[in-house]
């Protein structure tokens, strides 16, 4: 331990302990020859993981240049410990002053926000990205001159996409994220906003983390529109929140907006424009009075705008159109499903950007205090539909074919359907497991078990590719389901034979498939059965393959 008075590096003064960690002493120091206090960290080096552990993040923050960041200036090592000069932030953390004096005032804390929010897009716009993970009240300090700073960076990593899940959970319990807790979780912006989200709540009411909820149900008086954004903010679902600080902050900025009352009083604007434009209009030209009235069908009527989509020239008033049906009736089904299937799919290829799109507009509240997703689940029938629709999209044709995340939250809610046809709940079911097992294929438990074997995910795809699935389904599903069974045993024949499928058990399943494909199909009308003719082909021509696959692996000639 360094004692008061002694010079480090012949340049910084000691001048007392401010602050104590499990394995770390911090001093406030003075550089006597420029007159400036530095905060210099002592790391004992008892202890290799944590020396390991502080010294990543110096590496880290000694590549970081932001106002409301601290700087490192200096590392100096001795055989004892490990010395981090750094700039000596004045003031006392947001946690003394909850301590202190409780719930903070509403407009500093959404200024203290929109610091900070500023800070993590800083943060998670480097390269590679830096999640913070341990956003709370005692990492953050407030300096006289009213602005914050965020400390401690132990729990910071660096995010790489494509990486697993994180190597280890940390991060405060009550304000860390649920994926920081979950054994296959992986921390990305996301589980920033959650933290930050988790923080403002107490800051605004002064209560505890863990009394997490809505705002308003503590303080009737508090902002609608800031109890919305934090509502998004600490969705469970990280798809379900703001997906960049860059979004969250513009949200910030305009929370009025999202107010009733200024919803409220942004139609009274409109009406008392229109109302005696209207009356002009009327007294001017009938024809312009037509015209205006056709324009105020098409806003205000969800079927005019199903039709008003269907006849759009281009893509993005197509989606326009949709919206506005699903603003003015986000209980009714129609629009979800056009969207979908009519637009997102006229190519056959769900992509990231349209499923981006897609979940913003499920998870947008409108003037409401319910996102649309929330009101359009009461429509158990439509939403099942719905969600059997999607789940079979990111299922099979979705462009990040390996992440079939999305496609197993779907299917399980269309399994769990008591409205669905038979057919298709059972079906869910079965790819909604499937869809688990590329998680978990090929991994092992604590025992050292497998999870799922091979032989599991073989008997699901047989089971979902059994009987004449044109006439229970529809040929489009036929096509996908049939060739899902082909192209895993192109690309799994070894697995399959390691967990003892048998050749003739994955030659028997093929040959099914082709007489599927020779038979059932031809139900269909000339017209309809051209339109996969090409597929069909294709399809035939994997079995083919497969087929050589299987015998080669099992050494086998043809």
């Amino acid at each position: 331990m360094l004692e008061n008075g002694s010079v480090v590096d012949g340049k910084y003064k000691i001048l007392n302990v401010i602050g104590r960690g499990g394995m770390s002493v911090v001093y406030l120091a003075m550089n006597e020859r420029v007159n400036r206090q530095w905060a210099v960290k002592e790391i004992r080096k008892q202890d290799a993981y944590h020396l390991y552990a502080n010294k990543r993040e110096i590496e880290m923050m000694k590549k970081l240049n932001h106002p409301h960041l601290p700087g490192i200036v200096d590392v100096i090592e001795n055989r004892d410990a490990l010395l981090i000069v750094m700039d000596y932030i004045e003031g006392r953390s947001l946690q003394d002053l909850l301590d202190e004096y409780g719930a903070q005032p509403r407009e500093k804390v959404l200024m203290w926000a929109k610091q900070l929010c500023d800070t993590l897009a800083y943060l998670h716009g480097r390269k590679p990205a830096i999640i913070y993970r341990d956003m709370k009240p005692s990492n953050v300090m407030l300096k006289p001159d009213g602005n914050v700073m965020l400390i401690d960076f132990g729990a910071a990593r660096e995010y790489r996409a494509g990486e697993g899940k994180d190597t280890i959970s940390l991060g405060t319990r009550g304000y860390a994220a649920p994926e920081q807790y979950d054994r296959e979780g992986h921390s990305d912006a996301r589980t920033d906003i959650y933290c930050l989200g988790v923080m403002l709540f107490q800051l605004f009411t002064g209560e505890s983390p863990h009394a997490l909820r809505p705002i308003c149900s503590v303080d009737s008086s508090f902002s609608p529109g800031l109890e919305a954004i934090l509502l998004k903010c600490t969705r469970i679902r990280k798809e379900d929140r703001y997906q960049s600080c860059r979004e969250l902050l513009y949200a910030l900025e305009h929370y009025w907006e999202w107010d009733a009352s200024y919803r409220r009083e942004q139609k009274k604007k409109l009406y008392s424009f229109l109302a005696p434009a209207g009356a002009a209009v009327c007294l001017g030209a009938g024809a312009c009075f037509f015209g205006w009235r056709e324009t105020d069908i098409r806003a205000h009527d969800y079927d005019a705008c199903l039709l008003a989509a269907g006849n759009a020239v281009s893509k993005e008033d197509e989606i326009l159109e949709y919206c506005r049906a699903i603003d003015l009736d986000p209980w009714r089904r129609e629009a979800y499903l056009s969207l979908l299937e009519e637009t997102f799919l006229v190519d056959h290829v769900l992509t990231r950007e349209e499923s981006e799109k897609l979940r913003s507009i499920l998870i947008d509240y409108g003037d409401r205090r319910e996102t649309n997703e929330e009101i359009f689940r009461r429509n158990e029938a439509g939403y099942s539909e719905f969600a059997y629709a999607a789940g079979i999209a990111y299922y099979y044709k979705y462009e990040d074919r390996e992440n079939k995340r999305h496609a197993k939250i779907y299917l399980e809610a269309a399994a769990a359907s008591e409205s669905l046809e038979d057919g298709k709940a059972e079906r869910a079911g079965r790819l909604a497991a499937i869809a688990g097992y590329y998680a978990r294929v090929g991994m092992v438990d604590e025992a050292g078990d497998a999870m799922v074997t091979s032989r599991d995910y073989w008997e699901d795809l047989k089971v979902l590719s059994a009987g004449n699935l044109v006439e229970a389904d529809n040929e489009r599903t036929a096509l996908v389901m049939y060739g899902e069974l082909v192209n895993q045993i192109l690309s799994r024949a070894e697995e399959f034979q390691a967990d003892g499928i048998g050749a003739d058990e994955m030659l028997r399943q093929l040959r099914e498939t082709a007489e599927h494909l020779e038979t059932d199909f031809t139900s269909l009308g000339e017209s309809r059965y051209r339109q996969i003719e090409e597929e069909l082909t294709a399809l035939s021509g994997h079995i083919r393959t497969a087929e050589r696959i299987v015998l080669a692996a099992y050494g086998q000639e043809e």
